[in-house]
């Protein structure tokens, strides 16, 4: 049983580098631009043995209208309710500001127990910073530098009431359970019983992050009319009908030619970094601008990294011809994502929360075939029989090329190995004709499936 720190303070004073810090993985986006984090990020973090869950929050701002930085202090103020501690953030060569008195006034009024840290200390500039801090009245600061890792001691020292404590309410509930980590490659069984991870992609302003909060019913991600909120791939855990799931919203991806800010290019690198550590990609489309060619470039690198694909098609409640809007998308997908066949859809309005209730059902209709493992006796009648209906074409030599046999060499896409003396020269229009024969008799629609060649060694060379 660990407790829970978040981490807070005005914009640009160093949250996230310290989030990253104690993490031990650059997961929070870094720049220099103040507010670059809007939504509140998790992970699990240490200092040396002592391990805890922590908070990354958007920078807090004196604003209480319907602006985006009045929306990111509701979701900072959260943080803190749920914080069993909160570190308050701010920049000691800066000194204290008005904004770092205003916080710290809210927060001596607030339950949670506050630290006081004050980051940017690793010159002799934050030095009359680390005095000022004292008037804030949340007792004696901890010099801090999350660039360079100074000051994690005294803050493992202060952090060391709040594990006992926690630990003693959990002896007291008897649920203190051993942390295990065995560093060891999950086989199958253990991967079907880990949580499922779950990557919500599209462009800007398709509705991801509602998504997102329909599912998780609770406003976690930072929505509004402006397009681009979102920055940071934010991963949540939750539970759904006992399955464990790790939910992870992204930012909008442009067309390339159109990102330019360097703030940008980092978001859309952390996008594709989350569809690499996917299992299941739901692409959400707008329903009145559905399967653009950004929305197929999208498509197409998730199924080049071997991930399950569905296509979410949001709002659709506000489409009028809704049989030729769908025959549409369906055209698009059969004549522009050839490589991937029975791809599936899914219609639902995040907003009212109408069909959202289709989508984890199919999620996890498409994770077991995306685990799909065929019997090796199965798969090679299979192949004798598709061989025997079209056999191979001739090779550059004059003679027919032949396949001996074929294996499953993994899941997670099913990975089959074709054995042929004459491997390399099958062409793919014979390796589409075998991955679509995959597909109607295995039941394989709407996954990924790779297909390679391997020659088997010449007793005579």
């Amino acid at each position: 049983m660990s407790f829970t720190l978040a981490i807070i303070g005005r914009p640009n004073v160093g949250k996230s580098t310290l989030f990253n810090r104690l993490v031990g993985k650059r997961l929070a986006i870094v720049d220099d631009t103040p507010g670059v984090t809007r939504d509140r990020r998790e992970a699990e973090a240490s200092i040396s043995d002592l391990k805890f869950h922590i908070l990354d929050t958007a920078g807090l701002e004196d604003a209480t209208d319907d602006s985006i930085e009045s929306r990111m202090r509701q979701q900072t103020e959260q943080a803190v309710i749920d914080a069993d501690v909160a570190l308050l953030l701010i920049d000691g060569r800066a000194g204290v500001t008005p904004t770092d008195s205003h916080f710290a006034h809210w927060l001596r009024a607030q339950n949670t127990p506050v630290i006081l840290g004050v980051n940017k200390c690793e010159g002799q500039q934050a030095e009359a910073g680390i005095y000022e801090a004292y008037s804030l009245g949340l007792g004696d600061p901890i010099a801090l530098s999350a660039e360079h890792g100074l000051g994690l001691e005294e803050l493992y020292d202060a952090l060391i009431p709040f594990r006992d404590a926690a630990e003693a309410e959990a002896a007291e509930d008897g649920d203190l359970l051993p942390l295990q980590d065995s560093g060891e490659e999950e086989d199958d069984e253990s991967v079907l019983s880990s949580p499922l991870q779950l990557a919500i992609v599209g462009r800007p302003n398709a509705g991801k992050s509602t998504l997102v909060n329909r599912l998780l019913g609770e406003d976690r991600m930072l929505t509004g009319p402006e397009a681009g909120i979102t920055r940071d791939a934010i991963a949540t855990k939750w539970t759904w009908q006992g399955r464990e799931i790790r939910l992870v919203d992204t930012a909008g991806l442009r067309r390339q030619a159109r990102v330019q800010a360097k703030l940008e290019h980092l978001a859309v690198n952390d996008t594709f970094r989350a569809i690499q550590y996917a299992q299941v990609v739901v692409l959400v489309l707008d329903a009145e601008q559905p399967l653009e060619k950004q929305d197929l470039t999208i498509a197409r690198k998730v199924v080049d990294e071997g991930r399950a694909l569905i296509i979410a098609v949001n709002k659709w409640d506000s489409v009028k011809n809704r049989n030729e809007q769908m025959a549409l998308i369906k055209d698009r997908l059969q004549t522009s994502l050839q490589q991937i066949r029975g791809v599936r859809v899914v219609t639902m309005s995040a907003l009212t929360g109408k069909g959202v209730d289709r989508l984890l059902p199919t999620v996890f209709e498409i994770f077991d075939l995306w685990n799909t493992r065929v019997p090796t006796g199965a798969l090679n009648r299979w192949l004798s029989a598709m061989l025997e209906a079209h056999p191979p074409p001739m090779g550059s030599h004059g003679k027919r090329l032949t396949i001996r046999y074929a294996t499953q060499a993994k899941t997670r896409p099913p990975t089959f190995y074709l054995f042929s003396s004459t491997a390399g020269k099958l062409p793919d229009s014979y390796l589409r004709y075998l991955a679509n024969g995959l597909r109607d008799d295995f039941g394989l629609d709407g996954i990924p499936i790779r297909i390679h060649t391997r020659s088997g060694k010449n007793p005579f060379a």
